[in-house]
């Protein structure tokens, strides 16, 4: 399997095999930058405080609470996280927008899908407590579920799409057809038995 190609590439298609399989990669992927940040914290403030990683911590840069934080006390994990949420943010991507092509989709979708409910989630908080907001919690919810359905338990397109190949497919064609066939008549060789005992010796017949 080309890691490479399903964690960080955003082309072709994958089935949803791939795509289960790549967020497990990335869920032990986010364990062990979870022990490292934590790690980061003893080194530097001797104590584990409340730390998250998440994909969706990318809409906190357009948060202006964010800035609340006192940097100059947390700039080693304060640059670790970016990184750390970079990088988990583009894998996710990649991961994402594959398979919406598997679905004939194009990556436009991720608005809908990611964009929208991740906007909401980082200011549910603050917006006013009043009817007109309860569209846009309904509205999330339903992008939220959508997304999760859409990408992790329906069938993409049958044969080739614009994306590409068929990846499901591709998997039935190579578990199908072995690695290499026994052709069994060209192994045997069928020999006429000899008309003459064997080491050229003959019998006397008795007069």
């Amino acid at each position: 399997m080309n890691w490479i190609w399903y964690l960080f590439r955003f082309d072709g298609r994958i089935g949803r095999a791939g795509f289960w399989c790549s967020l497990i990669f990335v869920l032990c992927g986010m364990i062990l930058l979870l022990f490292l940040c934590a790690g980061v914290m003893v080194a530097f403030s001797g104590k584990i405080g409340s730390f998250e990683l998440n994909a969706d911590d990318v809409f906190a840069i357009v948060d202006p609470s964010t800035y609340r934080w006192s940097l100059l006390d947390h700039v080693p994990l304060l640059l670790l996280k970016l990184a750390a949420t970079g990088l988990l943010l583009w894998i996710y991507l990649a991961i994402v927008v594959k398979r919406l092509h598997d679905r004939d989709k194009s990556a436009w979708w991720l608005l809908a899908y990611f964009v929208l409910p991740g906007l909401y989630k980082q200011f549910e908080e603050r917006l006013p407590d009043s009817y007109w907001v309860l569209p846009l919690a309904l509205a999330s919810a339903v992008l939220t579920l959508s997304a999760f359905v859409e990408t992790g338990f329906l069938r993409g397109t049958i044969g080739p799409n614009r994306f590409g190949p068929d990846p499901e497919a591709e998997q039935a064609d190579d578990s199908a057809s072995p690695a290499k066939s026994w052709d069994q008549s060209r192994e045997l060789e069928i020999v006429p038995p000899s008309a003459s005992p064997p080491g050229g010796m003959h019998v006397k017949r008795g007069t």
